[in-house]
């Protein structure tokens, strides 16, 4: 029987340690400000959104959400987002996705100042994450690093399958397992031998957001797996893997809520200060 990861108490060492950065950071007069974009009523992006907020409070991070109906155009959040940039006071923006269809999500995301961009979506930065020059991550795949980091994994040439190559967390949490020289190997919704790809791994990420994705019979015993997917079934929150049956034979699972979310907003936040601490220095 393998171990729940506790992701709660991951997040609290990072928080601990960007709370005594704010607080530093003030001590200059200076106030971080991390802004975030919320388009439309999404239930799921207002409960993120919400926890986002209460965390930023927590380190002393100021904290401003901009909420726009979900009829708005391209061309106008556009101009929207444009305008907070203007305050100087502005350490890191996030657009709270997804947006509405009709809205061009690569546009607005690609107006985001890069050295404001804590979410780490822009071209530019992604760009940067895949030639080794970044120097923050996104949030949810940095999340995954830290919970390998806490239990003291050593990924090089570690057998890395990640089920979901989406822009959040596959495609760039793929390119940072390569860079730490994993041997990473990729599962979408084409891919004919996923369970054979998870029987081979060391390490299992998923990124779906679709319920029972991972079963107990796709994971080899001794295994590490992460939940990074987030779906809501009858009004409950629940992960892409089937925990019951998956803590049988892993060592090692992050549960869902209680795993991975809680961290993911703890590196937004080491990335408010961060931006925040660089723009001050510049």
């Amino acid at each position: 029987m393998g171990q729940l990861i506790d992701g709660k108490a991951i997040a609290k060492k990072i928080n601990d340690q960007t709370a005594a950065r704010v607080t530093a950071f003030r001590q200059k007069g200076l106030t971080p400000k991390l802004a975030v974009v919320l388009v439309g009523e999404d239930p799921a992006s207002r409960t993120y959104v919400r926890n986002k907020g209460k965390a930023a409070a927590q380190v002393g991070l100021e904290f401003a959400l901009h909420e726009i109906d979900g009829s708005i155009s391209t061309g106008a959040l556009l101009e929207k987002v444009l305008e907070m940039q203007q305050d100087e006071a502005l350490s890191g923006l996030i657009v709270q996705l997804p947006l509405p269809d009709h809205v061009d999500t690569d546009a607005i995301l690609n107006v985001i100042d890069p050295k404001l961009d804590v979410d780490c979506l822009t071209d530019v930065n992604i760009g940067k994450l895949m030639m080794k020059t970044s120097t923050i991550v996104p949030p949810t795949p940095g999340a995954v690093m830290s919970i390998l980091g806490e239990l003291k994994v050593d990924v090089v040439g570690k057998n890395v399958t990640i089920i979901g190559v989406g822009p959040l967390v596959g495609k760039p949490l793929a390119i940072m397992l390569m860079n730490a020289r994993a041997s990473v190997t990729t599962c979408n919704s084409k891919t004919r031998d996923t369970k054979e790809k998870c029987l081979a791994a060391d390490i299992i990420v998923t990124g779906v957001g679709k319920k029972d994705v991972l079963r107990g019979d796709m994971v080899r015993s001794g295994a590490i797996v992460i939940d990074t997917g987030v779906d809501f079934v009858d009004g409950k929150m629940c992960g892409d893997v089937n925990v019951a049956e998956v803590i049988a034979k892993a060592d090692y699972v992050t549960p869902t809520p209680g795993g991975v979310g809680p961290i993911t907003v703890a590196r937004l936040l080491w990335n408010t200060i961060f931006c925040a601490e660089t723009r001050y220095d510049k």
